[in-house]
Formats: structure tokens, C-alpha cells, sequence
């Protein structure tokens, strides 16, 4: 069961827009009643700091700077040093659609009430989500360990007038303005911040939930469109059903292999090819094609691992310190460790690897169609010596497959201390959920590939017809590709294909 506050909308990953726009509707509905969840959590703030005590990062300083205590006059000052300082990340930024999703789920985290934030801050960041006021974050910079400090302070900046954000919301390509222009335009004045404001907006996953949990999304896809791929490349080698039987997977009924098997057998449904050479001498086929079920089945349950990890994350409260009603009816500011990582870096490792044995197995079975396999031409060309045919194009994937072995080394086994070593063990989960973006993306051009060359080599098995998932698969590639009869610019039919393989078109 994923976690939730009472009222709360449980977010789910293969709907999260969706969702997130459900929760964040009613949190726009519900912000200036007085059963408000951000309006009671924020009472309770208000409340401790009459209390004489000191509660970290509400009247203290941070990290290292615990037991510094912060006057009254100084409690304002404090928040927007935090965002300031904070605010120093590298690289690349992240693509409008990541600072987006970071955007609503840092919304729909501090909707659940804990968190203390003040309602302007709410407001605010609501009306950024509404008008498309998407703030340019870099890439680079979180320890994935105290949340994503510096990633989510390049998110939250604008809300001092400071910092970038997008020109044209998500389209990246009209490039970036400072987001004091941004906020003119819209007589927008910068919203002052008051006590534990900062802390609850830096505080969180939300940069690695946000790049992860796109990626995740895309991994997915590709699991479903990997089975179609390999059952395209099965007909085409003219390969044995037998390993995908259902009576086999009984025997070992590891989820993810059932229903690969379960898959492959529905592509094949209705084949011409098969029953013509359901008499050949060939006994079995390589590993490539007859370990699909256990090879695709692994990587599916471990992205279902993942997943769940995904759903529970971006359903929790990553913030901290946390704000609760005492039973004395009190508050209770509560220190704890819940923008921790390790908990997203782990199983983004996990998907990782998941994702680069798709493409390792796939780059495989590409080459078999290239290697001459069962009367397959060599290179898929009817002629060559003058031509190349798809020589090359198995180079290409072989590139990207070792390419995701050194990005496979996981993130999560590496720490380093930092804040005077108040923060001395961190996820690396950022990094971990860049990596597996990196893993999917040449992962799906090494699917593109196999479905590229196993088009073609289905045509050299006409006029016999593949099953009626695979004939459909088959009629999708050659409306954007061309069957070839001499050397071309692969390039083009590559890039049809990584169109088809990431659409989701192939898998549907």
C-alpha cells in the first residue's frame, strides 16, 4: 500500500501527470480553508517558535551550523541565505520538462501538510506551475543526501526574483531570461520568506525523483517494446517457439519471464513462418532469442522494483525537520532523515542495469540477423562486396552496449562526507537517477537498431507471413522506413525508428 496523508491523492507512476494534477487542483481548491493541511502545518511553526526552544533550520543554522542559534530579527534572512547559497550547481540544466515535474511534485509534497511552509510560498509556486514559470536547474551538484539541495534552490530562486527561468515555458529552444524579467511581466513582486520557508523547499528528492522517474517511465516502455523486437528478430531467423511455452515458465515462474512468454506467444499468433519450417533440423537457437523470457523477464521485475520505489517516494514527505501536533496538543518539530536518498539510488541502479541488458541481449540478436543466419543474406543485402549493407549499424549498437557497462557501475555503493562531516554518509542518487536517463537513451537506439535490421530481414521471408503482432509491428517500421536494396543513409532509418521505439507505437 503507498503511503498517504487523509484526503490525500495517491500518485501513481503510470499516470502521474494525471495525478499530479488531481492533487494539485485540490490543493488550490482547499489553500484558504481552514482544514488546510499547509495552513495547519504552518500554525504549528508559528507556534514553536514562541516556544523557546531551538528547532533546526527554523531558528538554528544548518548542517554543521546546528547549534547555532538565530535571533528573531534574523529568522527571514536566514531562509533566503539558505536559497542563495545553496544555489550553485553545474552543468547542463536539466530539460523544461524535469524543473517541471519537480515543480508539482515539491507542490504535492508540501500538500500533504508536515512540511511548515507558509501559504504566499504555496501560492506562489502554484501560480509558477500554472503560467509556465519553469526555472532553468543544472544538472549537476546534488550529493542526493540532504534532498537535492542545490538543484531544488535553483527551482525555488525565482521566487526572490533571482535566478533563471525558461523563456517559453517548456520549449527550451526559445532559451532562458532572468527570472526578475519573467516576474515584471507578470507584476509579480518576490515573495518574502519567513521562518523554515527555505529549509522545506531545498529539502527533498524531488530532482532525482523527477530525472529518475521520467526515465523509469521510458524504461518501461521500451521493456514491452524490447519483447516485440525480439519476436520480430525470432521470425526472422525463422526461430523455434518452444521456449516461450507456457508449460516451460510454470516450472519456473519468475513473474517478468511469464509474461514475457505470455507476450512473445501473442506476437506470434497467426504466423506463416513458423509452421514452414516446424520440421528443420535445427535443434535450438542461440542464447539471444531462446532466453528472451528469462533475460526480458529479469529486467521487467526489476523495473517493477524500481517502480514501486518511485511510487512510494513521490506519494512521502522527503522534508525535514518534520512538523506534528503533540499530544498535549504542542507542536512537535521533529529532526529526522527522510530526504535520504538511498531509497531512490538504489533501484535506479537497479533499473540501470535492468535496462542495459535489454540492449545488451538486443544488440545480439542483431547481430545474428546480420551474421547470414538461416539464408539471411550477410549484412541483409541481397548483394554486397561493393555495398556495406547494415554492416555498420551493429557497430553503432555494439558502441552504446559498452557504453552502458561503465555507466552501470552503481552510484549508490559511494559516499562522500560533507558539511564538516555533520552529513557523512550521502546516496549519490542524483547521479544515479542521471545515469539510468543515460542508460535508456542508448538503450532505445539500440532497440531501434534490432527493429530496423529485423524489418528487413523479414521481407527477405515474404511472400510467408510473421504472426499478427509482429506483421503489425513490421507494417509500422516500413511506413516510416524504407525497405533497402542497396546502401543508403542508415542514419535516417535509424532515427525513424528511435521515433517509433520511444512513441510507444511498436509496444501497442
Amino acid at each position: 500500500m503507498l503511503p498517504m496523508t487523509d484526503g490525500a491523492d495517491v500518485l501513481r507512476l503510470a499516470t502521474l501527470d494525471a495525478d499530479l494534477d488531481t492533487s494539485l487542483a485540490r490543493l488550490r481548491a482547499t489553500l484558504g480553508g481552514q482544514d488546510c493541511r499547509v495552513r495547519a502545518s504552518r500554525a504549528r511553526v508559528e507556534a514553536a517558535l514562541t516556544d523557546g526552544r531551538a528547532h533546526y533550520g527554523v531558528n538554528t543554522g544548518f548542517g554543521a551550523l546546528k547549534s547555532v542559534r538565530v535571533g528573531a530579527d534574523a529568522l527571514a534572512e536566514l531562509q533566503v541565505n539558505l536559497l542563495r547559497s545553496h544555489a550553485v550547481g553545474v552543468g547542463p540544466p536539466v530539460a523544461p520538462e524535469v524543473s517541471r515535474r519537480m515543480l508539482r511534485l515539491k507542490l504535492h509534497a508540501l500538500s500533504l501538510g508536515v512540511s511548515g511552509v507558509s501559504l504566499p510560498v504555496v501560492e506562489r509556486l502554484l501560480a509558477m506551475e500554472a503560467e509556465g514559470v519553469i526555472s532553468v536547474v543544472p544538472s549537476q551538484g546534488s550529493l542526493g543526501a540532504s534532498g537535492d539541495l542545490a538543484p531544488l534552490a535553483h527551482l525555488v530562486l525565482p521566487l526572490l526574483g533571482e535566478g533563471l527561468v525558461w523563456r517559453d515555458g517548456d520549449d527550451a529552444s526559445a532559451g532562458t531570461e532572468p527570472a526578475a524579467d519573467a516576474l515584471a511581466r507578470r507584476g509579480w513582486a518576490p515573495v518574502a520568506l519567513g521562518p523554515k520557508d527555505g529549509l522545506a523547499l531545498i529539502n527533498g528528492t524531488q530532482f532525482m525523483a523527477a530525472v529518475g522517474g521520467l526515465a523509469l517511465e521510458r524504461a518501461l516502455r521500451l521493456a514491452d517494446t524490447a519483447d516485440v523486437a525480439a519476436a520480430m528478430t525470432l521470425e526472422a531467423i525463422r526461430g523455434s517457439s518452444a521456449p516461450f511455452d507456457a508449460r516451460v515458465h510454470a516450472v519456473r515462474p519468475h513473474p517478468g519471464a511469464v509474461a514475457v512468454a505470455e507476450r512473445v506467444r501473442a506476437l506470434l499468433d497467426g504466423s506463416e513462418i513458423g509452421p514452414s519450417h516446424a520440421d528443420c533440423e535445427k535443434v535450438q537457437d542461440p542464447y539471444s532469442v531462446r532466453c528472451v523470457p528469462p533475460v526480458h523477464g529479469a529486467s521487467r521485475d526489476a523495473l517493477a522494483y524500481a517502480a514501486r520505489a518511485v511510487e512510494t517516494e513521490v506519494n512521502s514527505v522527503t522534508d525535514n525537520p518534520l512538523v506534528f501536533a503533540g499530544d498535549d496538543g504542542a507542536t512537535d518539530v521533529v529532526s529526522a532523515g527522510l530526504f535520504h536518498g538511498q531509497p531512490l539510488a538504489i533501484p535506479f541502479d537497479v533499473a540501470a542495469i535492468a535496462v542495459a541488458e535489454l540492449a545488451s541481449i538486443s544488440e545480439r540478436r542483431t547481430y545474428l540477423l546480420l551474421d547470414g543466419h538461416d539464408a539471411l543474406p550477410p549484412f541483409l543485402l541481397a548483394e554486397t562486396g561493393a555495398q556495406s549493407g547494415f554492416m555498420m549499424v551493429q557497430y553503432t549498437a555494439a558502441a552504446l552496449v559498452s557504453e552502458n557497462k561503465t555507466l552501470c557501475h552503481p552510484a549508490s555503493v559511494d559516499t562522500i562526507p560533507s558539511s564538516r562531516g555533520q552529513e557523512d554518509h550521502v546516496s549519490m542518487g542524483a547521479w544515479g537517477a542521471r545515469k539510468l536517463a543515460a542508460v535508456v537513451e542508448n538503450a532505445e537506439r539500440v532497440l531501434a537498431t534490432e527493429v530496423l535490421c529485423a524489418a528487413q530481414a523479414l521481407d527477405f521471408r515474404l511472400p510467408l507471413r510473421p504472426g499478427r503482432g509482429v506483421r503489425a509491428a513490421w507494417e509500422a517500421v516500413r511506413a516510416a522506413v524504407p525497405y533497402r536494396t542497396a546502401d543508403g543513409e542508415f542514419g535516417a532509418d535509424l532515427d525513424a525508428c528511435l521515433a517509433l521505439v520511444r512513441s510507444g507505437v511498436l509496444s501497442r
